[in-house]
């Protein structure tokens, strides 16, 4: 709360010197206008129709800017800081609660400034991180052989690394077949149970914006509305940033190994351990014969795989495909695997098949072979085609890329549409600078998330060789995305920058009366400028005539919130298949 207050403090310092504390009011410049002072046209009722000027209630905006100017109303620091506090503070408190975890801080800074920026792309990854979750679940669900659940287990964490998987040398058979690598698959599970999960800072910060939100919206719906409050009225900013709340729920909930230090740590650990079958039969240590593995994690792999490093979760957008790849090289490795125990094929042909009981239904004997009978035992084609024919995107990816595309786009759309429902029809009524700034936000995030996922689909393909004459080269084409991944990569950071400081200060001029001005309060871009009109006294009727939209933004932006949370809840913690 100090910290919270701090801030506080800062922004409204800060805000006091872009803002002028005087400025127009427009109360005083109605009665003027009514008086006569200004001439006897121009008034109008508060649905633009003429009206007498002596009982106008709104003015042309031709009229306003003649009798009040163009400048914005008085600034009200009562009014600013109870909508600061009570709308904007507690979701940026909020944001601290967003797992982090990468090594260098700009990393860190830069994830949630994309989260932010980009709610799209923040809900995307969070999405798409529980359907690979439920995905690599249902893939192996078919395959029953030893350490299977334990290698799910750590592909599903490795979410949030860059990983990569080495099927040369035998190092992945040996890793799936030797019983000498049941230490690793058990080591590495327990090494990687940790977890960023709830805390009580967390707890705080999610009950203060839960119980803020209901209680100015409460407020809103019962208090008096004036002219002031009306325009300065947090509805739509709390609709707005209303999609954190299940964003940070549902990394709580998901608990994502975004720790960089201790995921490399525990991935060294392991590999330290892991054995790799010989020419004689005999099994040795994989680091007794070169520094390859057959599971790592990439490092250093040049600007074009730069985000695929940032162990942050919302850059799982990055990782998406290579990791599919990677998992679908274990699965084929266990799959060719548990097809042939289950035919009672030993990997050392020469030998009979050893029955195992119910602690072991593979007898490590069984298990043991040696290279070229490992590395025979979990392939499918021969070696010439193998495993060219796969596909190079990975299976499922589509259906997962629309499912979580669809779900994000749902969260960001629903909430920002609230919050420009909220404000359209806010008197007076059109999209104005309230409204159009939650606009500008929500297509700038969807932008965002557009050239982060086209920039890591052309980085995937960039990878792409082509054989010749035993050689691999790459294309024109792969060496131009490349090119074009960094450019819309690093595009797409400035915008999501831009787009969070773009939000913040629309929050700040609403609740400052900065948007309180002639030409923002008579929507002059919607109406035009012969139409436009600003309604300054407001009339009961009117109170009352934003119950439905106010109601309807509130059920918009708080249903696709409670709808993403129960899609997080429906697929996370999938039921894992059996050893």
């Amino acid at each position: 709360m100090p910290a919270a207050m701090t801030m506080h403090s800062y922004v409204c310092l800060w805000l006091a010197f872009i803002i002028p504390v005087l400025g127009v009011n427009f109360d005083t410049c109605l009665a003027e206008v009514r008086s006569g002072q200004w001439g006897p046209v121009g008034g109008t009722d508060n649905h633009g129709r003429p009206s007498n000027i002596s009982t106008a209630t709104a003015i042309t905006y031709e009229l306003c800017v003649a009798a009040c100017g163009s400048g914005q109303a008085d600034f009200q620091w009562n009014i600013f800081s109870q909508q600061f506090s009570a709308w904007l503070l507690p979701y940026l408190a909020l944001v601290s609660q967003l797992p982090f975890g990468a090594v260098a801080r700009l990393d860190n800074l830069m994830s949630m400034l994309l989260t932010v920026g980009s709610p799209t792309l923040a809900a995307y990854s969070l999405a798409l991180t529980v359907l690979n979750g439920h995905w690599i679940a249902q893939r192996f669900s078919g395959v029953s052989y030893p350490n299977v659940r334990n290698a799910v287990r750590i592909l599903s964490s490795l979410q949030q690394s860059p990983l990569q998987v080495n099927t040369d040398d035998s190092l992945l058979a040996s890793l799936v077949v030797l019983h000498s690598n049941d230490e690793f698959w058990e080591e590495l599970t327990e090494w990687l149970n940790f977890v960023h999960t709830w805390s009580i800072s967390a707890v705080a910060s999610i009950l203060w914006v839960i119980t803020a939100y209901v209680f100015t919206v409460v407020d809103s719906f019962t208090g008096v509305v004036t002219f002031s409050t009306l325009n300065a009225n947090g509805q739509a900013v709390g609709s707005i940033f209303l999609w954190l709340l299940p964003i940070v729920v549902g990394w709580l909930q998901i608990s994502p190994k975004c720790d960089s230090e201790r995921v490399n740590q525990a991935m060294d650990k392991a590999n330290k351990i892991a054995y790799v079958a010989t020419l004689d039969g005999e099994p040795t240590l994989a680091s007794n014969k070169s520094n390859k593995r057959a599971i790592y994690l990439r490092k250093g792999a040049g600007e074009i795989h730069r985000d695929e490093q940032c162990t942050p979760p919302i850059y799982n957008y990055a990782r998406f495909l290579p990791w599919t790849l990677a998992v679908e090289n274990v699965y084929y490795a266990f799959r060719e695997a548990s097809e042939r125990s289950n035919s009672y094929q030993p990997v050392d042909s020469a030998k009979g098949w050893e029955k195992g009981d119910r602690n072991m239904r593979v007898h490590y004997l069984n298990r043991s072979g040696s290279q070229a009978q490992v590395t025979a035992y979990v392939r499918t084609e021969p070696p010439e085609i193998y495993p060219r024919h796969r596909s190079r995107w990975g299976s499922g990816v589509v259906s997962r890329f629309l499912l979580a595309a669809l779900v994000a786009l749902c969260l960001t759309w629903g909430t920002t549409g609230a919050a420009i429902l909220v404000a359209f029809f806010t008197p007076t009524k059109g999209l104005a600078c309230r409204s159009g700034s939650y606009l500008i936000y929500g297509i700038n995030s969807t932008l965002v998330w557009i050239m982060m996922v086209t920039s890591s689909v052309l980085a995937h393909y960039s990878t792409f060789t082509v054989s010749v004459k035993g050689r691999y080269f790459h294309t024109r084409s792969t060496r131009l995305a490349g090119v074009l991944s960094i450019f819309l990569r690093r595009l797409g950071k400035v915008l999501a920058s831009i787009n969070t400081i773009w939000i913040v200060l629309a929050c700040l001029f609403q609740f400052g009366s900065f948007f309180d001005r002639c030409w923002c309060d008579s929507s002059v871009f919607y109406l035009g400028t012969k139409n436009a009109y600003n309604v300054i006294d407001v009339a009961p009727e009117d109170v009352a005539a934003l119950n439905a939209p106010w109601i309807g933004g509130v059920a918009l932006a708080s249903g696709c919130a409670v709808l993403f949370m129960g899609f997080v809840n429906v697929l996370i913690n999938p039921a894992l298949p059996a050893d």
